[in-house]
């Protein structure tokens, strides 16, 4: 392999044209492609072997006309009463609508100072284009309007409106243009890893496009790729061009320094990037399409940036020749600083006191995750948005005049081929009867009169803890063999516990295959042990601190949200395998160096101390450009978006700073040589994988020093 990318390298940077036009070409060709036979975007949600799925199922095969996307029409009155003439007549006119299979007659509240209408499609949300579908909603309604009467929107249609996305990859873009221009001083330089990163990111946003056309792919994937993707293509590509600019203030002309740097950081940048793809692929274990998708998409935005890395970056590398350094060092590159002397000092140290700071260090992480003991999961509902947000402004008027329950109502399904009709009025009885209903509708027949709807109105709200009780009292206490309950609620439920249930085997899975993956590379059981220790610490750490920022609200008026909320369901499973695969890039790229001073020198401690100084700026660089990224995510108004952007940002600043700063030096200088022990069976079995390059483009493997037999 590295003898492979040093060629390419070389080669790319001999004749740059060539392989900037094959990337000009297939970016244009995946555009077009997807332009022209891409598809839409399509959240399935299906969680086989649930209650709340076997009512869906058993609805979308006997109640069509309950199976499409719903929209919520509030109509309020500011004095009096809503006036049910000019509700008639709206009724009417929604009905007309396209798509619209039915209207629900208008339910007025106790008071009579609101309205509620329920839209219902014969198409599911995906096949809509929500925001010109709100716009048909509000014309049919601008007479309400008109008439002084409130009218807000709620229900599927309304809560899949996102505002024209952007700003975030703008916000990323720019912060990371300003710290490359100040870590390179070089406008040239600090252009070369945006250009690369996003010629990556088109092709894979492109292909994402593509799979939609297959497969189904969630709304939120694209978003997440993109965020993902953004980070690690620029930071692929800096890894890189610091090598490059290293071997230029060695006196290597631009081609040969353009191949060594693909053979050393190239290499590490490709070991980095299947880390990420392997632990992105620990989605699968979920069973659950939307989270599978959302692995399998960052999968290809990654896959591509890593090869735009290693094939395109070196190519622009010649091209720009000199002028990737500062004007003054293009007479003598010599002058180039390569290593970081505070960084040298700091972890020397740290290395000379290493138990005080391997506990001070230890201490605060487990400080910051102790919140996440006390972490509640839920997914986000309309609760959740602005005040000025219309689908919030009718969950607040529903709560208003229906109660908190009215948001979130449970759908009972019953077969009738299974329970005999002659028995849905004691099940309603039954219903009426447990602790926490308000309300139980009259039983509605399907149009074979082979099943049963019975709407519930819960005492709570859907965000409620006591509503996973209501569920499971519903369930074991009221409903017979052949009912099952559903409803957005209901599957709320069941998805916390299929999440909570598979965050263990992923996390098993991810940890195992990194692990062996690390081992080989450095050949070592203890560098890859200690990786995977530190990769948690940091991912409990965010988790902690999403807890704190987001569910007891110590930052969430800052970040736009009206109050606390409970953390993403998503957020379990998402965050750690996008963190892990993250963190581990900076493992790969640090231990690499390391590792190379320690066959260089034989030197346990010293090698610690110089890889840390070779890589400490180009690091801190990438995780300030991380950062900046991740935080600019943090402003989506997608709620799950916002705190994988919070959740990444705390982690990887963590990681540049606590753990490689001083985790890593106190734990490597108390180690010693045994940071490289291998039992011999191992030793004898496993490859030699040279990912470091070595100083010899071929990839000739350095002397390995002896093992300590301690």
């Amino acid at each position: 392999m590295s003898r492979l990318l040093y060629r390419l390298g070389k080669a790319a940077a001999l004749r740059p044209w060539r392989f900037i036009a094959v990337w000009l070409v297939l970016v244009a060709a995946m555009a077009g492609l997807a332009g022209a036979g891409g598809g839409a975007l399509h959240d399935n949600y299906t969680l086989e072997g649930t209650g709340s799925q076997q009512a869906t199922d058993l609805l979308e095969e006997r109640f069509p006309a309950l199976s499409g996307a719903d929209a919520r029409v509030v109509v309020h009155a500011e004095s009096g009463t809503v006036d049910r003439a000019a509700l008639a007549a709206a009724a009417a006119e929604l009905g007309e609508l396209p798509h619209v299979s039915a209207v629900d007659p208008p339910r007025p509240s106790p008071d009579g100072a609101t309205a509620l209408m329920t839209v219902r499609y014969s198409v599911p949300v995906t096949d809509l284009e929500p925001g010109e579908t709100l716009d048909l909603l509000r014309s049919a309604t601008r007479d309400l309007d008109e008439a002084g009467h409130q009218v807000e929107f709620g229900g599927q249609v309304p809560e899949n409106v996102t505002a024209p996305g952007g700003t975030a990859e703008a916000i990323g873009v720019g912060a990371a243009l300003v710290i490359l221009l100040l870590a390179f001083g070089s406008v040239v330089a600090a252009g070369l890893p945006l250009v690369v990163a996003l010629a990556g990111l088109g092709a894979g946003v492109s292909g994402i496009t593509l799979l939609a056309a297959f497969t189904d792919v969630a709304t939120t994937a694209p978003t997440l790729a993109v965020m993902v993707g953004l980070g690690v293509g620029i930071d692929y590509a800096l890894f890189i061009l610091t090598r490059h600019r290293e071997g230029m203030a060695a006196g290597l002309g631009v081609p040969e320094s353009a191949g060594r740097a693909n053979a050393t950081a190239g290499l590490s940048v490709i070991f980095a990037g299947f880390t990420v793809l392997l632990a992105l692929c620990g989605l699968v274990l979920s069973r659950i399409p939307v989270f599978m998708t959302m692995g399998f998409t960052t999968g290809l935005v990654v896959a591509a940036t890593m090869l735009s890395a290693v094939t395109l970056l070196p190519a622009v590398m010649g091209l720009a020749g000199t002028r990737v350094l500062r004007r003054r060092d293009r007479a003598d590159a010599s002058t180039i600083v390569v290593e970081s002397p505070r960084v040298r000092r700091w972890a020397q140290h740290v290395g000379r006191h290493p138990w005080p700071w391997l506990l001070a260090a230890s201490v605060l992480m487990i400080a910051l995750a102790a919140p996440a003991l006390g972490m509640r999961t839920w997914p986000s509902d309309a609760s959740s948005e602005p005040t000025s947000n219309t689908a919030r402004q009718a969950y607040d008027l529903v709560a208003e005049g229906y109660g908190d329950g009215a948001n979130g109502p449970l759908v009972v399904a019953v077969d009738l081929e299974k329970v005999d009709q002659s028995a849905l009025p004691a099940m309603r009885e039954r219903l009426a009867g447990t602790a926490g209903v308000t309300e139980v509708s009259p039983h509605r027949l399907s149009p074979g009169r082979d099943a049963a709807v019975i709407m519930v109105t819960p005492e709570y709200g859907p965000q409620d803890e006591r509503v996973t009780g209501l569920v499971d009292r519903i369930r074991a206490d009221a409903l017979p063999e052949g009912a099952e309950v559903t409803g957005l609620t209901a599957a709320y439920v069941d998805l916390s516990r299929r999440l909570s249930d598979r965050l263990w085997p992923v996390i098993g899975v991810v940890v195992a295959t990194s692990f062996v993956m690390l081992m080989v590379v450095f050949r070592s059981l203890l560098a890859p042990l200690k990786a995977a220790v530190m990769n948690l610490l940091s991912i409990g750490a965010a988790y902690g601190v999403l807890t704190a920022v987001f569910q007891w609200g110590w930052g969430a008026e800052l970040l736009g949200l009206p109050h606390s909320v409970p953390v993403s369901s998503f957020i379990l499973l998402l965050l750690f395998a996008v963190l892990f695969g993250v963190s581990m890039d900076y493992e790969v790229f640090m231990l690499s160096r390391v590792r190379e001073e320690w066959l260089r020198s034989g030197d346990a401690r010293g090698s610690v101390s110089t890889g840390l100084a070779a890589t400490g700026r180009v690091i801190s660089s990438a995780a300030l450009i991380m950062v900046a990224v991740f935080l600019g995510f943090a402003a989506d108004p997608g709620l799950v978006i916002k705190q994988m952007g919070v959740g990444l940002a705390v982690a990887v600043a963590l990681d540049a700073t606590v753990v490689r700063l001083v985790l890593v030096p106190s734990t490597m200088s108390l180690l010693g040589r045994a940071n490289w022990w291998l039992p011999g069976p191992l030793a004898r079995v496993l490859p030699h994988i040279d990912v470091h390059g070595g100083s010899e483009p071929a990839g000739k493997a350095a002397r390995e020093p002896e093992p300590s037999r301690a």
